[in-house]
């Protein structure tokens, strides 16, 4: 009786030996996803409104068609000009790019024939692309202009109206061509009635002007 529980034995341990070596080998762990770094996202820079004028600080690019070599990218010097390959101290503030290539082409027309100039204002940070808002409202500021914006953008920016804001009042004052002119805007019927026939559409360099309520 004890050998044949012994041989039993023997074969149960017989059995789970081939078992073990007959399983088939444990699979690697692949690399987890997690571990690949995501691609970078493509930045693209955000165009500005055909009317954008240069200021001081700007980096723009210049690109001269089929002339590489012609073709920088340069900052707005303090004194508001550029200097290229063959244009040198070319007065840049003032002008929309449009201007600028227009008159960087008479400069290259002399040593190319018939050239094509595009300009590019790729970084945006001269004060005539700001918009600020002054007087009665939570924080006043300076806003980086975006194509598009307007007076309800402004306003949600700086935090709203203050409590002692006359918004009916309100104005923005806007400078084209050297010439001043003041804009009327109802603020408190933009935020109290959404009348958005008063959400008038901002230009880079506009002033809104919030004034404070009479007691």
């Amino acid at each position: 009786m004890r050998s044949l529980s012994l041989w039993i034995a023997l074969l149960l341990s017989l059995c789970a030996t081939l078992a073990c070596t007959s399983a088939p080998p444990a699979e690697k762990p692949s690399p987890s996803a997690e571990a690949i770094p995501p691609a970078a996202p493509n930045v693209t820079a955000q165009p500005v409104a055909e009317s954008y004028i240069i200021g001081p600080g700007d980096s723009l690019q210049v690109f001269v068609w089929r002339n590489p070599e012609l073709s920088s990218t340069v900052p707005v010097r303090p004194d508001g000009k550029i200097s290229t390959p063959l244009v040198e101290d070319m007065v840049a503030v003032g002008k929309t790019p449009t201007q600028l290539a227009r008159d960087i082409e008479k400069v290259l027309a002399e040593y190319v024939k018939s050239p094509q100039v595009n300009v590019i204002v790729t970084l945006p940070v001269s004060a005539f692309s700001q918009v600020k808002i002054i007087g009665q409202v939570l924080k006043p500021q300076s806003l980086p202009y975006r194509d598009g914006m307007t007076v309800l953008d402004a306003l949600l920016s700086v935090g709203g109206l203050g409590p002692y804001a006359a918004g009916n009042r309100a104005k923005v004052v806007r400078t084209d061509g050297g010439k001043q002119t003041q804009i009327s805007v109802n603020l408190e019927r933009i935020v109290d009635k959404g009348d958005m026939t008063q959400n008038i559409k901002l230009q880079p360099g506009d002033v809104i002007v919030v004034p404070e309520t009479h007691f």
